[in-house]
C-alpha cells in the first residue's frame, strides 16, 4: 500500500494514498452533483478549489502566524501556466551595486527563458496606481495567479489590503528574483504551490486541488506533497498535528488523518 511520507525521518506517521483517493473521489462526485442540480455555492462565490484543512493540537505561537509558508506540489492549480493570467510584482526600489530590477531587464529575462508571465508590475507602480479599493478589486479580478519578489512580500499586505488578504485566495506567492538566481525554476515552482497561512486559532487551510482541469491522481499527488510540506512548517511537526481533512469551500470536510485521543495513534477512514 502506497503511503504519504511526512518528510520527517523521525516520524512513523503515514497516511495511505487510498484514503486520500477515496476522499478526493467523493468530493468530486459531490461537486458534480451540485453543479448538475444547479445549486449555487453557499458563500455566493464561485470556488472550485479543494482545500487541505489542518487542525493543530494547540494554537500556534504568533511567530508562526506572521507570514505565509509556501507549500509546493507537482501539479499546478491552474489549467497550465501558459493559459492562466499571471502577474509578477517586481522590486524596483533603488539598490546598491546596480542591483535594481527594471521593467526592461525583467521583461527581457523572462522572455529569453520562455517564462509565461502575462504582466510585469513594478512595486512603484503598484503603490501609485492601485491606491483605491476599486483599482485593487480590478487588479485582483484581472489575474489568476500573483507572484512577487520575496524581498517585498512583507510589504504587500499593507499595499494590497483586505481585498487580497481577507479571503486569502490570491495572495502573491514569493519567488526569489536575485539577478543571478534561477528564475525559471523559481517561477515554475510558484505556479505549482499554494500558501499556508497559519491562523490565530487551531484550524488553517491550504489549496491543493481544483475541480476543473485536474485529474483525480493529480489531486492525490498534490495532497501527498502538501501533507509533507505542511508538517515541516507547523509547530512540533507531526507531534503538533491533530487532524487533516479535505473539503471544498462549501462541502463537508472529509477526514484523511485523525489522532486517536486515547493512544495517540493515527486513525484513517
Amino acid at each position: 500500500m502506497a503511503a504519504v511520507d511526512s518528510g520527517d525521518n523521525q516520524s512513523n506517521r503515514r497516511i495511505p494514498q487510498p484514503t486520500i483517493r477515496k476522499a478526493v473521489t467523493s468530493l468530486l462526485k459531490w461537486k458534480k452533483k451540485q453543479i448538475s442540480d444547479q445549486k449555487p455555492p453557499i458563500s455566493g462565490d464561485v470556488d472550485d478549489f479543494i482545500y487541505l484543512l489542518l487542525t493543530l493540537k494547540k494554537i500556534p505561537h504568533k511567530d508562526f502566524t506572521k507570514s505565509p509558508k509556501k507549500i509546493t506540489f507537482p501539479h499546478s492549480l491552474s489549467t497550465s501556466p501558459e493559459s492562466c493570467r499571471s502577474c509578477l510584482i517586481i522590486d524596483d526600489r533603488p539598490k546598491p551595486n546596480s542591483q535594481k530590477l527594471t521593467f526592461d531587464f525583467v521583461d527581457q529575462k523572462i522572455k529569453s527563458l520562455g517564462i509565461p508571465i502575462s504582466k510585469i508590475l513594478k512595486l512603484s507602480k503598484l503603490k501609485s496606481d492601485y491606491r483605491s479599493f476599486e483599482s485593487k478589486v480590478e487588479l485582483l479580478n484581472s489575474f489568476d495567479v500573483f507572484l512577487a519578489d520575496r524581498r517585498i512580500i512583507n510589504m504587500l499586505p499593507e499595499i494590497l489590503g483586505k481585498v487580497f488578504y481577507k479571503k486569502k485566495k490570491k495572495i502573491p506567492v514569493p519567488v526569489d528574483l536575485r539577478r543571478d538566481g534561477d528564475w525559471k525554476e523559481e517561477i515554475e515552482m510558484g505556479f505549482c504551490c499554494s500558501l499556508l497561512w497559519l491562523s490565530k486559532g487551531t484550524c488553517s487551510v491550504v489549496k491543493v486541488g481544483k475541480f476543473e482541469g485536474m485529474k483525480v491522481e493529480e489531486i492525490v499527488d498534490n495532497v501527498v506533497a502538501a501533507v509533507g510540506g505542511v508538517v515541516q512548517v507547523v509547530p512540533k511537526k507531526w507531534a503538533g498535528v491533530k487532524s487533516f481533512h479535505l473539503k471544498f469551500f462549501d462541502s463537508l470536510a472529509l477526514p484523511i488523518y485523525q489522532l486517536d485521543q486515547k493512544d495517540g495513534d493515527m486513525v484513517t477512514k
